[in-house]
């Protein structure tokens, strides 16, 4: 059994879309970053590669590659989970955990945990997905942005 834990955040940017774990949020505003910002599966993605030894995103992602510009975090997480298949492991299970003010985001759990399974191809059952607010408490109180922390299980 190995361990990763994933750890990411975001800025608030106007003119972007917001996409937590692959799903479109009603939002005003998306994140700010090289790829779509999608700070629910960067988490997940440190988190599997950690647990596989690998480093990081930003290791084999670099926001320097003009080939990542704009891509859906869903594609990246496609291939961590390629890279986690030729070290043998598998995924036990993932338990995720949002942190931002706005926008409530419970009501697309089931959907992101339907789209993240797909890729990974792991039952639904075995994502957990939640969310909390820092109550008011600094950038993510503010509502500056979003950060996102993952836990994966690997057998």
């Amino acid at each position: 059994m190995k361990i990763g834990i994933g750890f990411d955040v975001h800025n608030f940017q106007s003119g972007r879309k917001l996409i937590l774990g692959g799903v479109e949020i009603n939002h005003s505003k998306g994140l700010a970053g090289h790829s779509d910002a999608d700070v629910l599966v960067h988490s997940i993605m440190d988190a599997m590669l950690g647990a596989c030894g690998l480093g990081d995103i930003g290791n084999h992602f670099p926001d320097s590659d003009s080939r990542y510009k704009n891509i859906s975090s869903l594609l990246l997480l496609e291939e961590v989970n390629k890279k986690m298949k030729k070290k043998c492991l598998s995924i036990v299970n993932i338990d995720c955990v949002l942190i931002l003010e706005k926008p409530r985001v419970s009501k697309y759990f089931q959907d992101m945990k339907k789209k993240l399974s797909g890729i990974l191809k792991i039952s639904e059952e075995a994502i957990n997905i939640k969310a909390t607010t820092t109550e008011g408490l600094g950038f993510c109180g503010r509502e500056e942005g979003i950060a996102a922390e993952s836990a994966v299980l690997l057998e």
